[in-house]
């Protein structure tokens, strides 16, 4: 459910200029989703969300700008360190890391808020990531496999 709420508020702000969390909440009632304000707070903090003017001088909610070069950061280090190999099967990703890491390896992917990413699964040494779909695991499988 929050990553759901959390993919939506994404979609959100990219599509319309937001700027106050009941106008961020009256958005996502539109779309069906029910949140209160302490949930969506959580959610603008985790995403890490920053307001910004507008050249009409209004704030709106907006992703911070270094977030692709953060994720990229974060996958480089983790499969510099841990990873020994990738595989993919339809939309499931699967990641081979050295025994007692493939948690860790979740733990930091879980928090980069990928979009596609719908939950992960971690065992001793292999991690199964779910994306929405095929074409989404491909493309993250693409992006880290250059990683290692």
């Amino acid at each position: 459910m929050r990553n759901e709420r959390q993919e939506k508020i994404v979609d959100i702000i990219s599509r319309k200029p937001v700027g106050t969390q009941a106008e961020l909440a009256r958005e996502l009632e539109k779309e069906g989703i029910h949140t209160c304000q302490a949930t969506l707070s959580r959610d603008i903090k985790a995403l890490r969300l920053t307001r910004e003017r507008t050249a009409q001088g209004r704030c709106r909610y907006t992703m911070p700008r270094e977030r692709t070069v953060d994720v990229e950061a974060r996958l480089r280090n983790i499969f510099s360190q841990c990873v020994t190999g990738i595989d993919r099967a339809q939309n499931l990703v699967v990641i081979k890391t050295l025994p007692g890491l493939a948690s860790a390896a979740c733990a930091s992917i879980d928090k980069m808020a990928i979009r596609t990413l719908v939950g992960t699964i971690a065992g001793d040494d292999t991690a199964f990531l779910a994306m929405r779909d095929d074409d989404a695991a491909e493309e993250l499988c693409r992006r880290m496999r250059k990683l290692i």
